[in-house]
């Protein structure tokens, strides 16, 4: 069972066949939003085509909502894969997190702070 599939319909920001999104529940910013598959699968990369689609097909849905509601001015998309690479929850999904201008400090570089020079 994944804590995910507990998250109730009533909070889901939108859906299709294969995927669900909803809102963090500790976000990074306002607005951060995550995208999970409907079946337990691990990753990206355990994914089905049809499920990878489907998660694509909510990412660009939840950015076009995320516009309209918040008008942030970038976005970071991404997912963990395994636990070395941070994932805690082994249950595919994807974070849309909007980001806006003066946030941090020095957004440059992304998540690249991670890999050890």
């Amino acid at each position: 069972m994944s804590v995910f599939l507990e998250v109730p319909e009533a909070v889901w920001v939108c859906a299709n066949d294969l995927a669900f999104a909803f809102r963090d529940r500790f976000p990074v910013s306002p607005g951060h939003t995550l995208i999970v598959t409907r079946r337990v699968t691990p990753d990206w990369f355990s994914a089905t085509e049809d499920e990878q689609r489907a998660v694509l097909s909510l990412v660009a849905e939840v950015k076009r909502r995320l516009d309209e509601e918040l008008a942030p001015d970038g976005y970071n998309v991404g997912f963990n894969a395994g636990a070395a690479a941070g994932q805690t929850v082994m249950h595919l999904h994807v974070h849309v997190i909007p980001r806006f201008r003066g946030d941090m400090d020095d957004p440059r570089g992304g998540v690249r702070h991670v890999v050890p020079s």
